[in-house]
Formats: structure tokens, sequence, C-alpha cells
């Protein structure tokens, strides 16, 4: 029979556990991929990521992406808990396929991003950033 203080032994040592930033495991990071290639192959080069090589607070890193002739641009953060970013399409009037934004970071890692051409062929590029204070949790 579990005793008062068993009960908030465990109590206490589950919500530590929960509290805990989770880390995208590979197939998290695989599964995202391949929901938006299909499963297609991926060749590496025609991406340009533009990222700090290092983030003293992971809590807002700039980053910037550039894939000439891409139609759709898939961003990740393959050690976060939900390694998706954003992914942004280009229609016809758009501008340059050129995305900037900010993201969070809980530790050191790659951001990657995908793009998709307009003849349906996919593309990588990434930037490791080293992360000094983490921003999602840490």
């Amino acid at each position: 029979m579990l005793t008062r203080r068993d009960t908030m032994a465990l109590s206490l040592g589950a919500a530590t556990i929960a509290m805990v930033p989770m880390k995208a495991s590979a197939s998290a990071v695989d599964e995202a991929i391949n929901a938006f290639t299909g499963g297609a192959a991926i060749a590496d080069g025609g991406v340009t990521v533009i990222a700090p090589e290092i983030a003293e607070n992971g809590e807002n890193v700039p980053v910037e992406v550039e894939a000439p002739g891409a139609s759709e641009i898939f961003l990740l953060a393959t050690g976060n808990p939900t390694p998706s970013v954003a992914r942004v399409r280009f229609g016809e009037a758009s501008g340059a396929p050129r995305i900037s934004t900010r993201i969070r970071l809980g530790e050191t890692q790659d951001v990657m991003a995908i793009a998709k051409l307009a003849d349906g062929n996919f593309v990588r590029g990434a930037a490791e950033v080293r992360v000094t204070i983490g921003g999602c949790g840490g």
C-alpha cells in the first residue's frame, strides 16, 4: 500500500519529468519530411539557409531561406520537440522564393529547409546553430 509520502514522491517525480523539454526524435523529423515530400528523393544544395552560428538566446533566432526556382519551402528545427516550423507556398505573382522569420531553438541543432522546385524535385540546405541559452522551455 502506498503511503502519502510515497504518493507525493511519485507525483513530484512525474511532474519533474513532464517539465523537462523533449527533443524531437529522428522519426518525428523523418515523418515531417516525408509528409512534405511524399517520400521523394531530396538532393543536397540549391537552398541557402542563413542563421547565426551562435545564438546567445534560443528564444529569438533569425533565419532566412532562399531557394531559387522553388514553389514551396518547408522549414524545420531538427532538435525541437516539434520540428516543423513553417511551410510557405509561392504563387505565380510571388516575388523571389525567399522567407525570413525568427524561431525558437531549445538547444544546438540544425535548422533545415527543404524546397519543392517548380519541376517537382526537392532540394535541401541546412545550417547548424549553437544555442547557449535554450528557448523551448530551457
